[in-house]
């Protein structure tokens, strides 16, 4: 038999497979090591572009408000090239393949997802609002023999209105960048980025929602009438103050009109609510909320007020107005930076640095009430007359509406549907506290039980806090309201009738008596509250799905008392806490409440 053996294997052959392996090995090096020298030149080359674009951004903000456009344009035109490069940079087929890379590949994702975020923002919101800015100077809105001219407004709505969708995108953008595995100069790029988008995205969406409506409320498309309510905050109402003296603007084509006055003492009392009202506002404040003009804003939600008020001018003046506003005290010694001092038809100087004393102090020491009244009417007549006639600061005008809005002190209802739409989540709406998935908003309002003016009297102090004691993390919120009546011990003496009430519902001359509704957000159940730290009697409810406690306390001179509200969270939360309260005369800053299991 003869044995078969295989053949020896070919020494060669295996030589150039060896050789093969060899080569394709460093091939494979030589390949990745390219691709890896490639991403980092462009990495390097675009963290410049990026780097360089920072300043320019400061610049062109510089050069608008310095009305300098042609310096804007330049640096815009600048900042477009650097966010260009930068986006291309780091979006080639090398730079996306490398992003599968562990470790690298999330830094070199989140590179690339910043570049294309700045190059967006770049390109569909500094750009075309940059070419807008000169004609959005304030000072091409200042009043010319009483009317503006809103052709500049209307021409640059579709492009604001553009530049702020874009800015939507790009904040939805920015916030998607998942920085969890990237090194920290990535995670802090997109940090800050982040940040400064969402807060430009506000700036430009209030903005955009001026320029959408403006127009339309100042009678571009045809003439509208508004009702303005002047509220008094030596009486507390949850949006400021009880509503004195009252107005009727006109506008038409720009041109801003004070039409007619009017007192509250000018309507009648009727027998019933003049809308149909909430169950909840009756249950919380009742009928009386419809039934009086002065109580119109008993409720903290101007958007019924403004309805109620609406209803009440008609009936009275068989006008129906297209909205209400509401400005205080306060507000017009805002204004009065912009228009300087105003001599009043009582002969007075009313100037930013007196005019609350004037209107909340001296008035009932020199005037009778329906004098008051008439006083106070023709403070707001004075200011509004300088600030529609053009004698104003135009810029300053805008800070201090700002800043009133900001505040609470300016809040706007509009009849027309797709306009309150557009008003609903701004601050001037007046609407209950709104909580998000970062901030729990309380909200904390005031309505004066004395019938008369001792609320120049009460001081008001917040603290807001939460402690977490339960085995499934719910936590506890607590709000501290501290009240004091600050009147002098002989108040019942020493303070007018008109001040004190004289006793007439029932307080004791120089006693001040407040309803104190709390509101916490709509997904806590309400505990309830304390008195100096013992549980007393109130009135729970809910208000369009918020829970309330309610609570009337009356303070003699000199007398101060804490209450606590509580609330149980639906989750875990570790976010902000604030309060939204009724803007009195003097803003307390709120304090943090250190609270314990």
């Amino acid at each position: 038999m003869v044995s078969h053996h295989p053949a020896a294997p070919d020494p060669r052959r295996r030589a150039r497979r060896r050789q093969m392996i060899v080569r394709g090995a460093v091939g494979v090096l030589v390949v990745v090591f390219a691709g890896a020298v490639w991403v980092g030149v462009r990495g390097s080359m675009a963290k410049t572009e990026l780097e360089s674009a920072i300043p320019l951004a400061s610049a062109i903000k510089g050069q608008v408000l310095s009305d300098d456009p042609e310096s804007a344009q330049a640096s815009v035109e600048q900042l477009a090239e650097h966010a260009s490069r930068a986006a291309a940079l780091t979006s080639d087929p090398i730079w996306r393949a490398f992003e599968v890379v562990p470790f690298l590949g999330t830094n070199l994702t989140g590179v690339r997802e910043i570049a294309a975020v700045v190059d967006d923002v770049s390109q569909n919101v500094v750009g075309p609002l940059a070419t807008i800015a000169g004609a959005l100077d304030p000072t091409v809105f200042r009043p010319v023999d009483g009317a503006i001219n809103l052709d500049p407004l209307v021409a640059a709505q579709p492009r604001i209105a553009s530049a702020h969708t874009a800015l939507v995108r790009a904040e939805s953008n920015a916030l998607a960048i998942d920085t969890t595995r990237t090194l920290s100069v990535v995670r802090d790029a997109a940090q800050q980025l982040s940040t400064t988008v969402t807060d430009t995205a506000v700036s430009v969406g209030a903005l955009n929602r001026a320029v959408e409506i403006v127009p339309a409320m100042l009678g571009h498309a045809g003439p509208r009438n508004y009702v303005l309510l002047f509220q008094n905050p030596a009486e507390l109402r949850s949006t400021g103050g009880i509503p004195g003296a009252l107005a009727l603007i006109h506008t038409e084509n720009g041109r801003i009109e004070l039409a007619q006055q009017a007192s509250s003492t000018d309507f009648p009392r009727h027998d019933a609510p003049v809308i149909t009202l909430p169950t909840d506002t009756r249950s919380i404040y009742g009928d009386v909320t419809g039934q009086f003009v002065q109580n119109v804003n008993l409720t903290p939600n101007f958007a019924l007020s403004g309805q109620i008020a609406q209803q009440m001018w008609n009936l009275r003046f068989g006008l129906q107005a297209d909205g209400v506003i509401s400005v205080d005290p306060v507000t017009l010694s805002y204004l009065l930076r912009a228009t300087g001092p105003i001599t009043l038809p009582t002969g007075e100087v009313l100037t930013a640095d007196n005019a609350v004393q004037l209107l909340l102090g001296d008035a009932y020491e020199k005037y009778e009430p329906i004098q008051q009244n008439d006083f106070f009417a023709g403070a707001a007549a004075a200011v509004f007359t300088a600030v529609s006639g053009g004698d104003v600061d135009p810029v300053a005008l805008i800070e201090a509406l700002g800043e009133a809005g900001g505040e609470h002190r300016v809040l706007v209802w509009s009849a027309h549907p797709d306009e309150q739409a557009v008003l609903a989540d701004t601050t001037i709406a007046g609407g209950l506290p709104v909580s998000t998935a970062a901030e729990k908003t309380f909200g904390v309002y005031l309505n004066d039980g004395t019938g008369s003016k001792m609320d120049l009297y009460l001081d008001v102090q917040y603290a807001v806090g939460r402690k977490t004691c339960r085995q499934d993390k719910r936590p506890t919120f607590g709000v501290d309201v501290t009240l004091t009546n600050s009147a002098p011990a002989d108040a019942a003496l020493s303070l007018p009738l008109y001040v004190t009430g004289g006793g007439d519902f029932g307080v004791p001359p120089g006693n001040i008596k407040t309803m104190v509704s709390a509101y916490g957000a709509p997904d806590m159940d309400n505990l309830g509250l304390t008195r100096d730290g013992a549980v007393v009697p109130y009135h729970p409810a809910t208000d369009g799905g918020y829970p309330v406690s309610t609570l009337d306390v009356e303070l003699a001179p000199g007398e101060s008392t804490v209450l606590r509200f509580e609330w149980l969270g639906a989750e875990p939360f570790d976010g902000d806490l604030t309060v939204q309260s009724t803007p009195l005369i003097n803003l307390p800053e709120t304090q943090e409440l250190a609270a314990r299991c």
